[in-house]
């Protein structure tokens, strides 16, 4: 009777969820507004993937008016207005008007505290909670997803939403297995799992049963933009839509940055290096490349200063922050280096017009905008010699060389010197060809090509 009675209210209980979900989705289907929600929790986070909201909000805003744009946000003191004023100064973009907002409010299920093991797949399946709170409080005709969480996008379609997304880079890649089998120590494969076959086999098994859910998630859009060839590739592997796919790249502030003059301070040779304060961006090895530099410095040379820009955004960055300062104490280099952390778009110009070199130190970065900004403000960019760096933007323009690859702490040191020994004429000569090549990546190139990517699907479902 007790087994029974415990049956029937499992039943009821299941019936009960069923029907709620069931009511939401009708209701959401009914209700859907003539707008685009853009799915993007962190509103604050800095970088490029907030630059790439606000234009993408413009874009939306210019090429189709009659178009609510709305900003999902777990920011709790975001309003329309302060976002319009934020996408001003940090980014120099001017919307139209102001966008409306939705705040979320169980954002703490995409933080990756929240798993300390397995956090792809806790903040992926976290995510589709997130736009559920998100969708059953504004249903959009557009879903635009600008922060890369693809297991939202089945979830989205349920809803009746045409399904847009700009992806950065996959959350997870072919290269991220390759390293797990090699047993490679990275900041997503720690040491203790790297040093173990067994943990290993483990990881190798997770990964490929997330690639694979990855994939399936990720062929619900309807429209997938991707920034660079590296992504493009990968996307395309895993999400098996290639007719689906489009390459725009990012929108880099090469206008403004154009404006500024080649000539650059002979002394002291500043350094900048701009990213925001993750693991992944590897601000230890440009710290110890500096290090490494200076002891290689001719003596007679005045000693050059490294400056890191960027942003944090949470209690974890600004401990990597802190970190970061104390490892340039222990190097004995915290006199040559300063921390300019969450700077406006007007300093972040400043500083960039006083650098002779640009440095980008990330393992894959899947473009690089901050490479592009080096390059259009006149500074000699060293990067990483991987995915878009590599594949997209240190590459020659007219013969000339652009700047610098690297991966060891002595290639980017190296790197260093060369630009600092550079003869003045040679240095101008690769800082315009190195202008040159970043045109192919303006602000105005992405409003182009962005437009052209959405303007079928707008059409479609207008029509």
């Amino acid at each position: 009777m007790a087994n029974g009675i415990v049956v029937w209210a499992l039943i009821s209980a299941l019936s009960f969820l069923i029907l709620s979900f069931a009511t939401h989705i009708t209701n959401g289907r009914r209700s859907r507004k003539r707008a685009v929600g853009f799915f993007h929790p962190y509103t604050n986070d800095g970088g490029g993937g907030e630059r790439v909201l606000w234009c993408a909000v413009k874009a939306i805003q210019e090429e189709s008016p009659d178009l609510d744009c709305v900003v999902y946000t777990g920011d709790h003191d975001a309003s329309p207005q302060s976002l319009m004023g934020r996408a001003v100064d940090r980014f120099g973009v001017k919307l139209l008007h102001p966008p409306k907002v939705v705040h979320l409010y169980k954002r703490k299920w995409v933080e990756e505290i929240t798993y300390p093991r397995f956090t792809m797949i806790g903040q992926s399946l976290g995510s589709v909670y997130l736009a559920w709170e998100a969708l059953c409080s504004f249903t959009p005709l557009y879903y635009f997803d600008t922060s890369g969480y693809a297991f939202t996008y089945p979830l989205a379609r349920i809803f009746g939403c045409k399904v847009i997304c700009y992806t950065h880079y996959p959350t997870i890649s072919l290269d991220m297995l390759s390293r797990v089998r090699d047993r490679s120590f990275m900041y997503n494969n720690d040491a203790v799992v790297a040093k173990s076959v067994w943990l290993s086999r483990v990881k190798i098994i997770y990964y490929t049963l997330f690639s694979w859910l990855y994939g399936f998630v990720g062929s619900h859009a309807h429209l997938a933009m991707v920034n660079s060839s590296w992504t493009q590739s990968h996307i395309q592997k895993l999400w098996k839509i290639p007719d689906r796919i489009k390459r725009v790249y990012p929108p880099c502030d090469t206008s403004g940055l154009q404006e500024l003059p080649l000539e650059r301070p002979s002394k002291p040779t500043k350094i900048i290096s701009v990213a925001q304060f993750r693991p992944e961006k590897a601000h230890t090895l440009q710290l110890e490349a500096f290090s490494v530099a200076l002891g290689k410095l001719q003596a007679d040379l005045p000693r050059p200063k490294l400056q890191f820009v960027g942003s944090c955004r949470n209690k974890s960055d600004e401990e990597r922050l802190q970190n970061l300062k104390n490892r340039a104490c222990e190097l004995k280099v915290d006199a040559e280096v300063e921390f300019h952390k969450n700077v406006t778009y007007r300093d972040l110009m400043e500083l960039l017009g006083g650098a002779t070199v640009g440095i980008h130190s990330m393992t894959d970065e899947h473009f690089g905008i901050s490479v592009v900004e080096y390059m259009a403000a006149g500074a000699i960019p060293i990067a990483h010699n991987s995915a878009g760096p590599k594949m997209d933007i240190v590459l020659e323009e007219d013969g000339q060389q652009t700047g610098f690859l690297a991966c060891s702490v002595d290639e980017y040191a190296d790197a260093i010197i060369n630009v600092i020994e550079m003869p003045g004429a040679e240095r101008l000569e690769m800082a315009s060809a190195a202008r040159r090549r970043a045109s192919r990546f303006s602000e105005q190139r992405f409003y182009e090509d962005f437009k052209a990517a959405v303007r079928p699907i707008l059409n479609h479902a207008s029509s």
